[in-house]
């Protein structure tokens, strides 16, 4: 695990054989494993808390991933609310005999920092400064937005509570 900022946390590996789908390709799965981990360790590391997932918004499955290729997660806080972190997950895959990296993943994870009990606890807020870190609390709230509008939707049209 690497350490870009306060806010970030990368994890490199490479995919292994018992990674894969029949296939031959690393299962979706794991990958969404791999990104629970990598938004886990981020969302603890800025609240200094244990972290509950409260959703997973657009998983997008963008390339497959090989057998033995270099895999990085990366993982950054780009919006809080009183209890809740929205981190950006990437997932890069390469040959590690070669330098050219593909995004094969992306998606938003909110946590949220709970006491011993499980009880909400307030984090610290979060300040975009970089133009790219605005611009991904700018898509979090929207990601936020389109969450609470599925759950009005699942509620008000299928009854689902």
């Amino acid at each position: 695990m690497n350490d870009h900022n306060n806010n970030s946390v990368e994890f490199c590996f490479l995919a292994e054989p018992t990674d894969v789908n029949f296939g031959g390709k690393v299962h979706g799965g794991m990958v969404m494993k791999w990104i629970d981990q990598a938004s886990y360790a981020c969302a603890a590391k800025w609240s200094k808390r244990y972290s509950v997932t409260v959703s997973a918004n657009g998983i997008r499955f963008i390339r497959p991933i090989l057998v033995g290729q270099m895999v990085s997660v990366t993982a950054q806080i780009v919006y809080t609310g009183r209890s809740s972190m929205h981190i950006y997950v990437v997932v890069r895959a390469r040959d590690p005999k070669e330098d050219s990296t593909v995004i094969t993943n992306r998606c938003f994870i909110t946590f949220m920092a709970t006491d011993e009990s499980g009880y909400p606890v307030k984090v610290k807020k979060f300040a975009a400064e970089s133009e790219e870190e605005k611009m991904l609390e700018q898509v979090a709230m929207h990601a936020k937005d389109f969450a609470k509008q599925l759950d009005r939707d699942f509620e008000e049209k299928l009854g689902w509570k």
